[in-house]
């Protein structure tokens, strides 16, 4: 049952936090560390060179099984599913009939001896309506369950395979995307080669009553430091990877958020699959054409001012042309970065635009996302 509206819900690693002196804020709905005494730059650049332990327990965890469970689900996004092999991940996207996008998600198969067993890790604050979407879509031999008795961290950073195969030494055989079932430090674990920072790492869902223990373990590794959801913003920004709710909406098609490599070739025209999938005349329409009304693009600044969410875009003529989605400054290419709509012809590499902060006029160059080089191992 869900906590009524006004009351904030605590993950399972709560106290934890506490422990760690960790600065808590309300955030989709639950109390969640901001940051701890370490502070969010440090956190960013520790991230970047060693490893950052995210609590991520707000996201919502679901399982589906049932003989034609991946062909259900597939109805529901633009993408492969029903082709997703056995211990393999992949980024996936509900649309709506408009061809814009109601959440970005997460989608693993994992074995199974008869049917389908999938499982998807939905965005907190989508949470609610994503179950209702799924439960009014699915066919009757389909069963969804609600995975609430399971915590969800995230270790990120070039040392985390190392501090992670000192507890589960077989993490050193998977590759990005790559997704296991296995017990670590005597937890049943999902645990997924993937991440939110643009870093190598992994994703680790473990049973509640045992979350504390394990995360406490991890802790223990010199590498590993825990990291708030302020680091977590810059670092997912810096990778250019989208925040939904902020750079992605149900007005906005995967197109016009430069997620084409998010459609499968299949399920494109002229695949074997081609459609399917609510709006899907629309976007299909937009991959064929080029023609987009505005275009998800990075932003460089050229000054040290960060510029936010919020801020609006003009030409040299002052006039307006966007708004800011995400923006921060960037620890790490020590630079403000940021992503924006803009029409199409504002939205070319290198083209100048400007950012109104404070009465003044901030020069922004439309440039190349992600900001800094990912470093996703691939083998």
């Amino acid at each position: 049952m869900s906590a009524p509206s006004n009351q904030l819900q605590k993950t399972p690693l709560y106290d934890l936090h506490l422990k760690q002196n960790a600065k808590m804020v309300p955030f989709a709905g639950f109390e969640m560390p901001v940051q701890y005494a370490m502070g969010v730059k440090k956190e960013h650049l520790h991230t970047r060179s060693q490893a950052g332990l995210f609590d991520v327990s707000h996201m919502g965890q679901i399982r589906l099984t049932g003989p034609s469970a991946a062909a259900d689900l597939e109805k529901l996004v633009p993408v492969d599913i029903i082709d997703l092999p056995a211990g393999k991940q992949r980024y996936a996207l509900f649309t709506n009939e408009e061809g814009g996008i109601l959440d970005d998600l997460m989608v693993t198969r994992f074995p199974s001896d008869n049917d389908d067993h999938l499982y998807i890790v939905v965005n907190a604050a989508c949470k609610e309506q994503d179950i209702a979407h799924l439960k009014a879509h699915l066919g009757d031999s389909t069963t969804m369950e609600l995975l609430d008795d399971r915590a969800l961290v995230a270790l990120q950073g070039p040392e985390a395979a190392k501090a992670l195969a000192r507890l589960a030494p077989e993490v050193n055989n998977m590759v990005f995307m790559d997704a296991r079932q296995m017990t670590i430090a005597g937890a049943d674990c999902f645990i997924s080669r993937s991440g939110y920072t643009g870093e190598d790492g992994f994703e680790i869902s473990i049973p509640a009553h045992q979350a504390s223990a394990l995360t406490q373990q991890l802790l223990e590794q010199p590498e590993v430091e825990l990291i708030g959801l302020g680091a977590r913003d810059s670092l997912r920004l810096e990778s250019g990877l989208c925040l939904y709710g902020h750079d992605l909406n149900p007005e906005t098609t995967p197109i016009e958020g430069s997620l084409i490599w998010a459609i499968s070739k299949i399920r494109r025209t002229g695949g074997d699959r081609a459609g399917g999938f609510p709006g899907d005349s629309i976007i299909l329409q937009q991959i064929e054409t080029k023609e987009i009304g505005k275009k998800r693009v990075g932003l460089t600044g050229s000054s040290r001012a960060p510029v936010r969410e919020g801020t609006e875009l003009v030409n040299d003529r002052d006039e307006i042309i966007g708004q800011v989605t995400s923006g921060t400054y960037g620890p790490t290419v020590e630079a403000p970065v940021a992503m924006a709509y803009l029409p199409k012809e504002y939205a070319a590499l290198d083209t100048s635009v400007f950012a109104r902060v404070r009465g003044k006029k901030l020069p922004m160059t439309v440039s190349k996302m992600p900001f800094i080089q990912q470093r996703y191992y691939r083998g």
